[in-house]
């Protein structure tokens, strides 16, 4: 049987589509996830649980880059006055499952943009689906960089926010594991999300549900917001906040220069 095009398939058709998209990239999830079921102990030791060390990667640079600069030697991290204790029969189990699972999603990401893509093609120009490679690559290299920014800023700076905060010397910072999780998986899924900005607002102006004009009337409110988050996820020093801000507010003005592109090929 041939493959029905666009216009000869029901609603009922494209629920069908959408299904198995679910259902491949559901096993591709679970098959990346037992993947990283192999490397278990890398990932939890090494990656999972690296920002709680003070040898982590960004504290180690944050603090070469004060004394550059000479800042207050008060930037360094020197301790984690804080510990990390489960307090759930079944704690330690769902946690194992839940971040393998996230692993494998993050892993599987360009398998699933295939997928979306193979689902949202039909409705597209035959010119525009020559560039399913070109879609993939930006899409997923975007969603790194988002994964990794996470990573690497967000979260130490977040550790270290919560880790030395006290409302008084009587109080010891006693972290349960689902918490810390909970952030770990937060900061990364909401970063690399963020940083597809760019690829979900050049399909909203093809779309015409989004103009420079409707992007550039709210870019106060962005940077509002933008300075808001980087607020609470950092340190209350001008320096991290920037840091943290900087590039969101990047991914936001390039998010506006590519509806612009996009307005104007619209128009011809």
């Amino acid at each position: 049987m041939t493959k029905k095009t666009l216009s000869e398939m029901t609603f009922l058709d494209h629920l069908e589509e959408l299904r198995w998209l679910l259902v491949r990239s559901t096993i591709a999830i679970i098959i990346m996830a037992i993947v990283t079921y192999f490397i278990s102990d890398y990932l939890f030791d090494t990656i999972i649980f690296g920002p709680t060390r003070p040898t982590f990667f960004t504290y180690q640079f944050f603090c070469d880059l004060s004394h550059q600069l000479g800042f207050a030697e008060s930037i360094c991290v020197t301790e984690m006055p804080f510990i990390i204790q489960n307090t759930e029969m079944e704690g330690q189990v769902n946690v194992f499952i839940w971040v393998c699972i996230l692993a494998g999603f993050i892993l599987s990401f360009p398998y699933i943009l295939w997928e979306i893509w193979k689902f949202i093609s039909p409705a597209l120009y035959d010119t525009e689906k020559k560039n399913a490679k070109v879609f993939i690559f930006f899409s997923s290299l975007l969603f790194f960089m988002g994964v990794l920014f996470g990573y690497f800023v967000v979260i130490p700076m977040s550790v270290n926010f919560v880790a030395t905060f006290t409302v008084s010397d009587l109080v010891i910072n006693q972290f349960t594991l689902d918490s810390y999780i909970g952030m770990v998986k937060t900061s990364v899924l909401a970063s690399g999300l963020f940083f597809e900005l760019p690829i979900i607002i050049y399909f909203l102006t093809k779309l015409g549900l989004v103009t420079p004009e409707f992007l550039r009337t709210y870019r106060k409110y962005a940077i509002v917001l933008v300075l808001i988050i980087a607020a609470i996820v950092t340190p209350p020093d001008v320096v991290s906040q920037t840091i943290v801000a900087i590039p969101m507010l990047l991914i936001y003005e390039a998010s506006i220069y590519i509806s612009v592109f996009v307005s104007k090929k619209e128009k011809k």
